[in-house]
């Protein structure tokens, strides 16, 4: 975890600084794990569509990677344009 996300947090002891950055860590690992389920799912119910063999066919594996792709460059554009907006707000105060 980033210590910079403590940076408001010192005037509280020492054991609720620990308490926090468990609950920040266990926050993001939840998160990270939501947006991987979510990811799945889509890509899966997007682009398999046949259970006759084991195996993905090509055309399925190349939906499933373009798929996967634009998902995760998606994610990222929300998530840097989340942290401009946030920036934005902080110097605006």
């Amino acid at each position: 975890m980033d210590k910079n996300m403590l940076a408001g947090l010192e005037g509280l002891p020492e054991e609720d600084k620990i308490r926090m950055s468990a609950m920040i860590d266990h926050l993001q690992l939840r998160d990270s794990l939501r947006m991987y389920n979510s990811l799945v799912e889509r890509c899966f119910s997007d682009c398999v569509d046949n259970f006759t063999r084991k195996t993905l066919q090509k055309q399925e594996e190349t939906c499933v990677a373009r798929c996967a792709e634009k998902f995760l460059k998606h994610s990222m554009r929300v998530g840097l344009r989340f942290a401009e907006l946030n920036s934005q707000a902080a110097t605006q105060d």
